[in-house]
């Protein structure tokens, strides 16, 4: 899921008239951040490959699932002390020197339980959030990608882009309840309860669909116009109806009540593939796996990004977790990643 390093730069023509990027204005009080890299279970200073990740408040946890090793490390973010679920199915992908393990993969927080995608046999499971017991598992008929819980229906979705669709699965058993199927891949995910929506990419087409989570049609399809690589990662910001796109070196804040127009866009660097975002502080977090630095934006009642700082990271993380406290975990996987997760933290 790495993108590709060409970048197209678009100027929007809305009805009210030229919208360019925001320009990033950075602001002084906010305060310097350190970074660490925490090592993982099983790295021994080689290589783990990791997707999603996710911070679950309710625990203070960070979920990381660590693929090849066939583990997902559970991090208390105030300690440090990892608990390790081990067991996980891993198979060979590609051929000759693209040849990889791959294994548990994505991860997304329930009530009480966690769901994890599995690219190894192609399974979610649930966990207890606080026990780690293990749960219900559910087979899917394709490689799971992204995973998201939606609460108001009690149900998980799943993109599985390999074969352009979305699995539905009740939550409580994980068995399936519907499967919906595009045209084009599925990539990245976001939940809007309040106006009933699920968010997803079709990056190959390089289009936003939002998803009435009733009805399972989608409603809207907008042009993010991210370019060649596509859209990739996705969140919302429920009460202002603000969707942030991530694009390989730039977010976007898309207003999903007035037609999916874009109100402004952030430069990031290059290797953007997930980003994260907090409602209760309205900030915004995208690594660049290649240009080696995280983009710490603030978005404002208008969808306007302001620039917060700039937190240089080892090349290769990518795909933030934010936690409660201001920290921020990311994955270091591939591009010179290594066993662990680099965590960026604001100074006291």
């Amino acid at each position: 899921m790495i993108s590709s390093p060409k970048r197209l730069f678009v100027t929007l023509i809305l009805a009210a008239g030229v919208v360019a990027p925001a320009a990033p204005r950075a602001r002084a009080a906010e305060p310097s951040y350190t970074v660490r890299k925490l090592p993982l279970p099983g790295g021994g200073g080689g290589l783990i490959l990791m997707d999603y990740i996710a911070f679950d408040a309710s625990t203070g946890s960070v979920w990381a699932p660590a693929g090849n090793t066939g583990a997902v490390d559970v991090v208390d973010a105030s300690t440090g002390a990892i608990r390790q679920i081990s067991g996980f199915a891993t198979s060979e992908m590609g051929t000759g020197e693209r040849k990889r393990l791959v294994g548990p993969s994505s991860v997304t927080i329930g009530n009480g339980t966690v769901y994890v995608g599995n690219r190894g046999d192609s399974t979610v499971c649930a966990f207890d959030s606080r026990t780690l017991a293990h749960g219900p598992c559910h087979k899917l008929d394709s490689m799971p990608d992204g995973i998201a819980f939606v609460e108001s229906e009690k149900e998980v979705w799943v993109t599985t882009p390999r074969d352009k669709s979305i699995h539905i699965l009740d939550a409580a058993t994980l068995d399936q309840k519907a499967k919906l199927s595009f045209e084009g891949n599925p990539e990245g995910f976001a939940v809007d309860s309040k106006h009933h929506r699920f968010f997803t990419n079709l990056e190959d087409k390089d289009l936003t669909l939002a998803i009435n989570l009733q009805s399972r049609k989608t409603v809207a399809t907008w042009k993010p116009a991210c370019g060649e690589d596509g859209p990739h990662g996705l969140r919302v910001d429920s009460a202002s109806g603000h969707l942030f796109v991530a694009c390989s070196a730039r977010a976007e804040v898309l207003d999903t009540v007035r037609g999916g127009a874009v109100l402004s866009s952030i430069d990031t660097g290059d290797g953007v593939d997930d980003l994260d975002y907090s409602p209760s502080t309205h900030k915004l977090y995208i690594g660049a796996a290649k240009a080696g630095q995280l983009t710490i934006a603030e978005d404002d009642a208008h969808g306007k990004l302001s620039l917060l700082a700039v937190v240089k990271t080892p090349v290769g993380a990518r795909n933030p977790a934010a936690t409660d406290k201001g920290a921020v975990y990311l994955a270091h996987s591939a591009l010179g990643g290594s066993g662990d997760l680099v965590v960026v933290e604001p100074g006291k």
